[in-house]
């Protein structure tokens, strides 16, 4: 296990006294993870952050803030071949992993450092294509977690228009040899550095410019477009996903909150994998794009209401407060409580609700 250190970029500095270190998968994969203690006395249990696709543990700063505030622990992780995790191509801003056996080896690896070094009880929370891999990880009870929130989960790849032609092509091109060539058309550039304007990712301009930025400055962690080897792993993640049978087989409770204006995945294919889960419900925010957490104030107040209403923790008494919601979260709290935490870890309620 080897030190390392974070990226820091001084308009979005990353939350003080966390732990950055490198470990090995069981397959030698170098694993980048990251850790902080709650910034308040009051523990409340312990937050497991998961990325999507090209993301990178400095882009969640101001996520890892406000779940300290919470009293959270937090840890998170780069997956493999992006980041400051292992890279398994000569082209080092190209995406890419084999297989997607090799997903579920970084994951089984941080549940296990989890709880190995981190006090229960233990949550998720998941964006995108991580959001998928813990949602199928749970569907094989390898997510040993008390609740999990899943945000916009790649049940589906709404950019791509033809789903079926795509999927025999990639299939096709990975058993051809190509599996580390970029997918057709695919580049270098990060999707995060693209011009505001169009982009699919947030609708907020400041946090936009903000996320572009250190994307453009930490060039050794950001990455480009993916490989055919990760579309392929992709496909058989979703087609897995797909079964009629998947949700349920979900055991953990689950608050899946999906974006009503999301180009990246399909928000369609999240409301009816929701419809069927035994141990969970949808939120859909209707005017939000795919990336919740880097959205509007107003749209990142109504996914922490819903966060707070269905990821109780255990208290311990405290005269330290933790910080006061705001007259938004106020405001959405008493509709999201009734939606999604249902007590205890029972079913909550199934289908979608969208959040005027």
């Amino acid at each position: 296990m080897t030190e390392a250190e974070f990226f820091h970029q001084p308009d979005y500095p990353v939350p003080g006294h966390g732990k950055v270190w490198f470990t090995e998968t069981s397959d030698k994969a170098r694993l980048r993870l990251a850790s902080w203690r709650p910034s308040v006395r009051r523990e409340r249990g312990t937050v497991l952050v998961v990325q999507g696709r090209a993301e990178f543990i400095e882009r969640y700063s101001e996520t890892i803030a406000e779940l300290r505030r919470r009293g959270f622990h937090v840890l998170t992780f780069d997956w493999r071949g992006q980041g400051g995790s292992q890279r398994f191509t000569s082209r080092q801003r190209r995406g890419h992993v084999g297989r997607l056996v090799q997903y579920e080896r970084d994951l089984a690896l941080v549940m296990a450092q989890m709880q190995e070094r981190f006090p229960p009880p233990y949550f998720v929370l998941a964006h995108s294509m991580g959001a998928a891999l813990c949602l199928d990880a749970a569907r094989r009870e390898a997510l040993p977690v008390a609740r999990l929130v899943a945000i916009a989960p790649m049940l589906g790849i709404a950019m791509i228009e033809n789903p079926r032609g795509a999927r025999w092509l990639a299939r096709v091109l990975y058993w051809l040899g190509f599996g580390k060539a970029f997918v057709p058309g695919g580049g270098d550039t990060a999707i995060g550095t693209k011009p505001f304007e169009g982009n699919r990712l947030s609708s907020d301009p400041v946090r936009y410019a903000r996320n572009a930025a250190l994307s453009a400055a930490a060039r050794d962690l950001a990455i480009g477009d993916p490989s055919v080897g990760w579309i392929h792993a992709a496909f058989q993640l979703m087609d897995r996903l797909a079964r009629p049978r998947a949700p349920l087989e979900v055991r953990v409770p689950t608050l899946i909150v999906a974006a009503g204006q999301d180009p990246v995945v399909s928000t369609p294919a999240i409301e009816r994998f929701a419809a069927r889960l035994k141990t969970g419900s949808a939120l859909v925010l209707p005017t939000s794009r795919h990336e919740i957490l880097m959205e509007s104030d107003a749209i990142r107040a109504q996914f922490w209401a819903a966060f707070d209403a269905f990821i109780p923790g255990e208290d311990v008494p405290d005269e330290t407060p933790v910080a006061a919601p705001s007259a938004v979260q106020q405001g959405e709290g008493g509709l999201v409580q009734g939606l999604v935490a249902g007590g205890e870890d029972g079913a909550a309620l199934g289908g979608a609700t969208t959040v005027p």
